[in-house]
């Protein structure tokens, strides 16, 4: 699949304030290797306006009893089966392929990302997401979940938890990737929520709603 984006840059100051300032003019961090960053139709929360709505709160009871560690990039305790869960959620519920090489390539070596987020239920890992965070703000990326075990709706559980659990911590922004598919609306959910148009952060949920699902009235 072919990503949006209108712009390309490779930084070489990994400070956490070009970082954040990159990520406030439009830019995330992508896969494609060390300092790569493209500019897109980002979707970010601030976190000084979010707070939980009624849908926001029944998914976090729903997820009741999945807890978040937060491990720093390189993981140590990496294993084979991390990258297998990662490949077969992708197969399955994204319309790109992420082998497992890179799933490990990301998670062991000191590239882009720098925090693994390992969400378990009963102690026992059933989700993941490949993250970047720095004092301000996190970019909340590359989840994957196991499909057999893990409970109904883990993907908006992962999410509504993390979003949570930044406010509290104080961060200023969560990064939720991109707008660009109509699948990509359950982004939409949050309060607080800003997406870039190209040139702007916007609030204007019902225009960006129109822009990735056309056909949307």
């Amino acid at each position: 699949m072919n990503y949006l984006h209108w712009d390309e840059k490779t930084i070489t100051d990994f400070s956490d304030n070009n970082i954040s300032d990159m990520y406030n003019c439009g830019y995330l961090f992508t896969r494609l290797g060390k300092g790569v960053m493209h500019q897109t139709r980002g979707v970010r929360i601030d976190l000084n306006k979010f707070k939980p709505n009624s849908e926001n709160r029944r998914v976090i009871r729903k997820g009741e009893s999945v807890i978040i560690e937060k491990c720093p990039i390189p993981y140590e305790d990496y294993s084979w089966e991390i990258a297998k869960m990662a490949k077969t959620f992708y197969e399955i519920k994204a319309d790109s392929a992420f082998s497992a090489n890179k799933i490990k390539e990301l998670i062991i070596s000191n590239q882009n990302f720098n925090t693994l987020l390992i969400f378990k239920e009963n102690n026992v890992p059933c989700g993941y997401a490949i993250c970047y965070e720095n004092s301000s703000m996190l970019h909340y990326s590359y989840p994957f979940y196991d499909l057999e075990t893990a409970p109904k709706d883990m993907g908006l559980i992962m999410m509504n938890k993390i979003i949570v659990e930044a406010k509290f911590s104080g961060l200023s922004y969560v990064y939720l990737g991109s707008l660009q598919r109509p699948t990509d609306t359950y982004k939409l959910q949050f309060g607080g929520l800003e997406w870039f148009d190209g040139k702007e952060w916007s609030n204007d949920i019902e225009k960006v709603r129109e822009i990735i699902n056309p056909m949307i009235k």
